[in-house]
């Protein structure tokens, strides 16, 4: 069972500095950070981001991407929690209602894989 929560949150994260923080940090959010990039090309992320690490993502509509998992806010909204991070790949107008990102009809594997690996750009 993956910790959830803010305290569970910040307890993992504390982990994430230690050895072996890449794993530690993407575990946060339950998925694979492998998957997670190649899904983030599949659902052309590229086009409007620029994520460190995906091919061809140079995009300049959104923000950079690079650091995503160490910023206080996803979307200038949010806390950036596992759970909020799942929660705006999946449907940003529902946290954001004025944001421009789109919903992009991600599911809940492919948006745990997609916060693994925006979670290791740190």
């Amino acid at each position: 069972m993956i910790p959830r929560g803010p305290t569970a949150a910040a307890a993992l994260l504390l982990l994430a500095g230690c050895a072996g923080r890449d794993e530690s940090v993407a575990m946060l959010a339950g998925g694979s950070p492998e998957r997670g990039k190649a899904a983030l090309a599949a659902f052309g992320c590229s086009s409007c981001h620029t994520i460190p690490g995906v091919h061809g993502a140079n995009g300049l509509v959104g923000p950079p991407l690079g650091g995503i998992g160490s910023r206080s806010y996803i979307g200038g909204v949010v806390p950036n929690t596992p759970d909020n991070m799942v929660r705006w790949i999946m449907d940003p107008p529902a946290l954001a209602p004025r944001t421009a990102m789109p919903n992009l009809g991600v599911g809940t594997g492919d948006a745990r894989d997609m916060a693994s690996y925006l979670y290791t750009l740190r």
